[in-house]
């Protein structure tokens, strides 16, 4: 099982457009059950082939806390055909790292996430042209204010790339609602940030305020902004494609 499926500390430092093409370029081992099913354990749902329970890398029974999340982990080993593809299977492979690796390094993923929010993507404004400048205004601005009284201090905004430091009440107030999480939460909402580039967009999501479509939106604006004046490149959709599916996992599991 471990040559199938990684954990955070090799994500963490992969896009995921590169980790799924190292996982196509692996020889990948074929389908060797009949059904994939959750059932009932102590703690929480397990994942069973063949009535045998998956594991994860680390050799852990893979458990997860809810019975609706455990049915599309279930779904995905069932969708697999004559190969298994790690690449295809997002909700196992966060809820493997979230066990194998946040579980015993939570407080590392939840400073590295403090960080991210420290040079986040929604307080770097372009400065022209105008429309996109707008745009930025209207679809980040709200999800800022909210953030802002949520965390009970303001965002510095920048205009251009020049880093600027956030205030350290703010950092260290996001940081202290990454402790109310769980690991697998954690990891969920490790993956969302890394997808938008936004740790607010992705707390956004986990406590309701943004649905996903609303997080996808905001997290492309510049990217639907220059799709709209130059077109679309194929391969780049499809990247893209890739990234959403990735994105719906970790809200399913944030939302859960």
């Amino acid at each position: 099982m471990r040559d199938l499926l990684e954990t955070l500390a090799d994500d963490a430092a992969k896009d995921p457009e590169q980790r799924a093409r190292e996982l196509s370029r692996r020889q990948l081992p074929k389908r060797f059950y009949e059904r994939a099913e959750h059932a009932e354990q102590t703690g929480g749902f397990a994942i069973h082939l063949d009535g045998r329970p998956v594991k994860t890398p680390g050799k852990a029974v893979l458990v997860l806390p809810s019975e609706a999340l455990a049915k599309a982990v279930a779904a995905e080993w069932a969708a697999q055909e004559k190969e298994i593809n790690p690449a295809n299977m997002p909700l196992t492979r966060i809820s493997n790292s979230a066990i194998d690796a946040v579980s015993v390094r939570f407080g590392e993923v939840a400073d590295e996430i403090a960080r991210f929010c420290g040079t986040d993507a929604l307080c770097y404004r372009a400065d022209d042209p105008e429309t996109l400048v707008q745009r930025q205004t209207e679809l980040w601005d709200p999800v800022l204010a909210w953030a802002e009284d949520l965390l009970g201090n303001r965002f510095v905004l920048i205009g251009g790339i020049i880093h600027q430091d956030q205030p350290e009440a703010l950092l260290k107030a996001f940081r202290a609602r990454l402790d109310t999480l769980t690991p697998l939460q954690l990891a969920a909402l490790h993956t969302a940030t890394t997808l938008s580039g936004s740790a607010v967009l992705a707390l956004a999501v986990r406590e309701g305020r943004l649905s996903a479509d609303e997080a996808w939106q905001a997290a492309h604006v510049e990217e639907d902004f220059n799709i709209e004046r130059w077109g679309e490149d194929a391969e780049a959709a499809a990247i893209r494609t890739y990234k959403r599916k990735e994105f719906e996992a970790a809200v399913l599991i944030l939302k859960g």
